[in-house]
């Protein structure tokens, strides 16, 4: 769109079904590449992508012709294809339903970036329980315990 000027970003994270440890350190850089491709195909931007077995972060730079919840189901529908295709596991892989999505300024985008790159390392001290409920009360967002992703601790 002509005089059209935006500056989006967003972090997004979902979890296979079941919160599994399903995203196995032999193939997760498969994912990854392959994940920003699809962003990529989408129109999108991926600044940053990482992870934990049983969670993903995507740092996406956003244009306002595509919405964010038909992007997030397009990655998931797509890589979900991917993992089965391929037979990177030894059962049907899935995700579960809904992500979070977290929404920056542009003085934020480097320390974004880096969290989602740190995220191995953030994780030897924060459950991702503790990461997502710290992140849904640091953006003020109202939610049910009883409809964030299961967790298993």
């Amino acid at each position: 769109m002509a005089n059209t000027y935006t500056q989006m970003y967003a972090q997004i994270i979902f979890s296979p079904k079941g919160r599994e440890n399903l995203i196995l350190p032999s193939f997760e850089e498969r994912i990854y590449q392959y994940m920003t491709g699809v962003v990529r195909e989408n129109g999108q931007k991926l600044i940053a992508i990482n992870g934990m077995p049983d969670h993903l972060h995507l740092f996406i730079g956003f244009r306002p012709n595509v919405a964010i919840a038909d992007l997030v189901r397009e990655v998931k529908t797509s890589t979900t294809k991917f993992i089965n295709n391929n037979r990177l596991l030894p059962w049907r892989f899935g995700w579960q339903d809904g992500y979070g999505c977290f929404t920056y300024a542009h003085s934020q985008v480097d320390v974004v970036a880096q969290y989602v790159m740190n995220q191995k390392q953030h994780h030897q001290r924060k459950t991702f329980r503790e990461e997502y409920t710290a992140l849904l009360q640091k953006f003020e967002v109202a939610y049910d315990e009883r409809y964030v992703f299961e967790y298993y601790e």
